[in-house]
């Protein structure tokens, strides 16, 4: 008797259906239906963009008024999947009214960009941490980085001065002063050479010391807003995290708001990314900066539809770690919030993250093993084009 099964990615099955290898390439592009918001599209771009999507198969939602151009300007759906993707674009880079340039940023989204997940450690070299059980002593720091090591942590990122909201900047002194014999510990055991380091800092001498001791990368809150923090790694061979933030530590959680929450932070992106090539630097980091200026809803859009910011073509970090918005969900304290940071930061990593930024590295870990398990399709290479 025939069965019926249904399959939620059939990617991997088809492939171990063993089909003509043309055949496969083809139909692995009908595979999966994608969608994309369409905003502030002038009514004829809109009608037109509607028109070609159904040419080809596809679909392009409007508000049933837009028929009538009743409004000057629309925000559409549109759903397709990848066969569909490669005739529109074709048709749309023909096209008037913006479209050429609709049809550019489709074709930046369409390539999804695909990166190794890495579990990244914190340390907080400070006294103030809103979690308090990490915070730790240069001593507690030292054991703590070995133990990282030893469990298979691929990035440490240490820090000493706290960013919880309401916190004020620390002077460069005291942040030097705290790592001092972090880094003494650091240079006299090579742990440069046996992991990957990471600096969380927003200040330019305290970056450039680590990247002296031999850091590989700098974690910067303000997103390198700062001219002196881009002199500060200029010339070195590093990653640059830039994370967006809405204000300050002391009052970015103070009624935070958006006219576009995506809009805002995919032009901050795209600012900080060029004044960074601008200058020589390449290997960068995007963070959305969940927690920092955002609201419990912002937080969660931002990780459901984390995926829109794979177009830049580089990796994502998230890092939610016990933070409060899992207490706005379900109320609990900081110490009661592991089980809600892994639903987040597995979410994160289905929607497109690689870096989980986190304090329980050994419960990750496991978690991020199981999770790769799960999935259908390697995600071992570096990225991946499909148009």
């Amino acid at each position: 008797m025939a069965f019926v099964q249904y399959l939620e990615n059939c990617e991997n099955e088809l492939k171990n259906l063993h089909c003509e290898d043309i055949g496969y390439q083809i139909l692995r592009n009908k595979t999966k239906t994608f969608c994309f918001s369409i905003q502030s599209l002038k009514a004829p771009a809109a009608n037109i963009l509607k028109q070609e999507a159904l040419a080809v198969g596809a679909d392009f939602a409007l508000p049933r008024d837009a028929i009538l151009y009743k409004r000057e300007i629309y925000n559409g759906i549109l759903m397709l999947n990848l066969s569909q993707s490669k005739a529109l674009l074709k048709k749309l880079k023909l096209q008037p009214f913006e479209l050429k340039q609709v049809a550019q940023d489709l074709e930046s989204h369409l390539k999804f960009h695909r990166f190794k997940p890495k579990i990244m450690g914190i340390i907080n070299a400070t006294p103030d941490s809103f979690y308090q059980d990490s915070r730790k002593s240069a001593q507690e720091a030292k054991l703590r980085i070995l133990e990282m090591i030893q469990e298979g942590v691929e990035i440490i990122d240490i820090g000493a001065a706290s960013t919880r909201p309401g916190s004020t900047w620390v002077s460069e002194e005291e942040e030097k002063a705290r790592l001092k014999n972090i880094l003494d510990f650091i240079k006299q055991e090579k742990i440069n050479e046996k992991i990957i380091l990471s600096i969380d800092t927003y200040t330019p001498n305290v970056a450039r010391m680590c990247l002296d001791c031999g850091f590989h990368l700098i974690n910067d809150i303000t997103g390198f807003t700062k001219k002196e923090m881009i002199e500060a790694v200029r010339g070195y061979d590093c990653e640059c995290v830039v994370m967006h933030m809405q204000g300050n530590p002391k009052e970015m959680q103070n009624n935070p708001h958006y006219q576009n929450l995506f809009v805002e932070i995919d032009k901050f992106f795209e600012t900080q990314i060029k004044a960074l090539e601008k200058s020589g630097i390449s290997k960068i980091i995007l963070d959305i900066g969940i927690g920092f200026g955002k609201t419990l809803e912002h937080n969660l859009a931002l990780i459901k539809h984390l995926g829109h910011f794979l177009h830049f073509g580089y990796p994502l970090l998230v890092g939610a770690s016990r933070k409060s918005l899992i207490d706005k969900i379900t109320p609990c304290s900081a110490e009661e919030r592991l089980s809600g940071t892994l639903a987040i930061h597995l979410e994160s990593l289905k929607n497109g993250a690689s870096i989980i930024r986190c304090h329980d590295t050994k419960e990750h870990i496991q978690a991020l093993k199981t999770w790769l398990a799960l999935q259908e399709t390697k995600l071992d290479i570096p990225s991946q084009e499909v148009i």
